[in-house]
């Protein structure tokens, strides 16, 4: 086969049992999508269970209610239904008494509190490090390479603009055309928020590399999964006219320090990024 026919298909490791967490996890309750990828990135891990338990309860499951109760996540009364993709009727069947706010504007999670969140709960076994950018499908690139050079789980948790994607339901023809043509046109975007979801593996073609997502509502994609062009990508981690966004990289606490000094090495910048969301100590 020539070179100007092949695809290459990368997952990132530990991609599997995240796609079989996401599975059984979706869809995210209300305002809880950054605690939702954060329970897929412990699952790939194997961190199923906290022995120190969440908010001095018992030890029990590890799910998306106690990574927001570990988070300091908000969430919003009453429910918005403009922040939910079209069809979804939305979720509020908190296993943990959450705190709420008025105002849907500002409730979900913080990336600083998901990142200590998952340390915390992980026991200090993850270590979570956050890529604030400059975005750009280089950037983007040299990131999702240095994950998939680990041998150990490993997550992108990507805080987005879903403004600047592609709609998640894609033609093949669309696809193909961009993976072998470079061909930009795509789906209008689905909803228009500041989300978190997953980045689980990458398609490469002649072109251009699609980025496989494994997003928070069933209604998107194939089950919550769908591809995403590397600009668009890009873009809406940049999340122009909105408040920052980022990647926030969960890994091994002992491959660390090397994933570090290569993401320094590829340009970007470990610092964590204001998203806009209150947390429940401001609530106080």
């Amino acid at each position: 086969m020539a070179d100007e026919e092949r695809l290459d298909l990368t997952l990132l490791a530990g991609a599997r049992a995240l796609l079989a967490a996401h599975r059984r996890e979706l869809p995210q309750r209300d305002d809880l999508c950054g605690a939702f990828c954060g329970a897929l990135a412990l699952s790939a891990c194997g961190v199923e269970s906290s022995d120190g338990g969440v908010d001095g309860r018992q030890p029990g499951l590890i799910d998306q209610d106690a990574v927001a109760m570990a988070a300091g996540s908000v969430v919003s009364l009453p429910s918005d239904g403009a922040n939910l993709p079209s069809g979804e009727p939305g979720r509020r069947d908190y296993r943990l008494p959450l705190p709420v706010i008025g105002d849907a504007k500002v409730s979900g999670t913080t990336p600083a509190g998901l990142q200590r969140a998952l340390e915390e709960l992980s026991g200090g076994a993850l270590a979570v490090i956050p890529c604030s950018g400059p975005w750009s499908p280089q950037s983007l690139a040299g990131l999702f390479e240095l994950a998939a050079a680990l041998d150990r789980p490993v997550t992108l948790i990507a805080n987005l603009a879903t403004r600047q994607l592609w709609g998640a339901r894609a033609s093949a023809e669309q696809l193909l055309g961009y993976l072998f043509d470079g061909e930009q046109a795509g789906p209008d975007p689905d909803w228009d928020v500041g989300h978190f979801a997953c980045v689980i593996g990458r398609v490469r073609g002649p072109r251009g590399s699609l980025y496989g997502v494994a997003d928070t509502y069933p209604s998107l994609g194939s089950r919550g999964v769908h591809l995403q062009p590397a600009e668009r990508l890009a873009r809406a981690l940049e999340r122009p006219q909105m408040r920052a966004g980022g990647m926030l990289v969960v890994v091994s606490a002992a491959e660390a320090a090397a994933v570090r000094a290569a993401a320094h090495e590829i340009g970007l910048v470990e610092e964590v990024w204001d998203n806009g969301t209150v947390t429940r100590e401001k609530l106080r």
